[in-house]
């Protein structure tokens, strides 16, 4: 099992930044891929980024691209979401996820997920 806890959600305004932090307990943080998903209002929840079990690997979804960066410190099992030039379509609940066999887009390829910490970038 894996326990998933994010924070450094909030109100931000639009073209500012935020970082989010999702840190995991429970088992080799290494052995992990990790990733993050969104869910916006009345929406599903929509694939952000992920990084590789090592951290060697990066993907985004085109609409964060250029934007966005993920990255994870191992030795402190956390994984983070920096988020720039914010824009008010980017207001959702993000999800930090964790998987030990898929990297990818697929949110139903993660078998671990937090509880989610709410975004709002108003206009």
């Amino acid at each position: 099992q894996v326990q998933l806890v994010e924070s450094g959600g909030g109100l931000v305004q639009a073209g500012g930044s935020l970082r989010l932090s999702c840190s995991a307990s429970g088992r080799t943080f290494s052995n992990y891929a990790m990733g993050w998903f969104r869910q916006a209002p009345g929406k599903g929840r929509e694939f952000v980024a992920a990084s590789s079990w090592g951290g060697g690997s990066t993907y985004y979804a085109d609409s964060v691209k250029c934007r966005f960066t993920i990255s994870r410190d191992n030795a402190k099992n956390t994984v983070y979401l920096q988020m720039s030039k914010l824009k008010p379509k980017d207001t959702a609940v993000y999800y930090c996820v964790a998987s030990e066999h898929y990297y990818g887009t697929y949110r139903g390829g993660y078998d671990y997920w937090g509880q989610g910490t709410l975004v709002t970038v108003s206009s």
